[in-house]
């Protein structure tokens, strides 16, 4: 037979309240309408459910077997409710944060976790996006914050604060060729096989745009798509690389240097939407779990090499 869940939830106020008067209140119904749902349902279920009397009711055996399985049903539902009203949001309530491929290394990750951990009510769509992109969409209002360079966000218009240093290093493997250097510029640098971003990354543009059209021949080894893949490519000796020095990891086991030229002194802003009215609390709060995700990691030394334990490194010789 079916159930009616307005029946279900009756019965159940009905077999908690003692009482069918009480419990047709609770569910805003008069007594005779009450009175009709439960000899529906006792009509349907082909056994009495209810045992009356002067002062109030209490279930039949098979009545208490209704209401345990009611008590679930109900709770079931409840939660196949919730589940799928998590799709039926404006397309407008997920934030929109954009950043550069440096920022969505370690730096946004880190602020995701806590932030989506502390509000597990709000959505977050997250878009790579080079510096230029993400200025134009904040000031079209299609995004809510981005993380962008200094250098190519001067005079934008755009409300923004500093973030954190985001300035290039060279690395190369423990005890090799950077260990007796202190500096050195990037023309030195290519003097020695490399090991790079994807043509396509906006780290590497952003090198090649700064380099100009004196840029030195570069011998790249290798060329790869993830951050994590060049240092740890780096690390095995195949080559040197430029990155961002919050980019590594202060336990892997690498000699980092400084870079000389000026512009590998770069800085993450925090860059706000142009939109009516003052932002948001959850954008509000998204912005302050990134400021305190940049605080949180660690980087290494300037110009020390970070020796330390790489459980993902057993042998430094040995690509994992």
């Amino acid at each position: 037979m079916r159930y009616d869940l307005d029946d279900l939830r009756l019965f159940l106020d009905i077999v908690t309240e003692g009482s069918i008067t009480a419990g047709a209140r609770r569910m805003h119904l008069s007594l005779p309408s009450a009175s009709a749902r439960v000899r529906s349902l006792e009509h349907h279920a082909g056994v009495a459910l209810l045992i009356r009397g002067r002062r109030g009711v209490r279930p039949t055996p098979a009545g208490t077997t209704l209401a345990r399985h009611a008590r679930e049903v109900l709770a079931q539902t409840a939660r196949l409710e919730s589940a799928v009203a998590g799709y039926t949001r404006s397309p407008s309530a997920p934030l929109i944060l954009l950043g550069g491929g440096s920022a969505m290394h370690r730096l946004v990750p880190r602020a995701l976790v806590s932030f989506l951990r502390a509000q597990p009510d709000i959505d977050v769509t997250v878009t790579e996006s080079r510096t230029p992109q993400t200025v134009r969409t904040l000031a079209d209002g299609e995004a809510d914050l981005g993380v962008v360079l200094d250098d190519e966000a001067r005079d934008c218009g755009l409300t923004m604060e500093p973030l954190g240093d985001d300035s290039l290093v060279v690395i190369g493997q423990a005890g090799g060729i950077l260990a007796d250097r202190a500096a050195l510029t990037y023309r030195e640098v290519a003097e020695h096989p490399l090991v790079g971003l994807d043509a396509d990354s906006s780290l590497r543009r952003w090198i090649e745009k700064h380099l100009g059209p004196h840029a030195p021949a570069v011998r790249y080894r290798t060329s790869v798509a993830d951050l994590n893949v060049l240092v740890r490519l780096v690390s095995a000796g195949v080559g040197l690389a430029v990155v961002p020095r919050r980019a590594i990891d202060p336990s892997r086991p690498l000699d980092v240097r400084e870079l000389q030229d000026p512009w590998a002194r770069r800085h993450h802003l925090l860059a706000w939407a142009v939109k009516d009215g003052p932002p948001s609390p959850p954008v509000l709060a998204l912005a302050e779990h990134l400021r305190q995700a940049v605080l949180s990691l660690p980087t290494p030394a300037r110009g020390i090499p970070p020796y330390g334990r790489d459980d993902t490194l057993n042998d430094p010789n040995e690509l994992p």
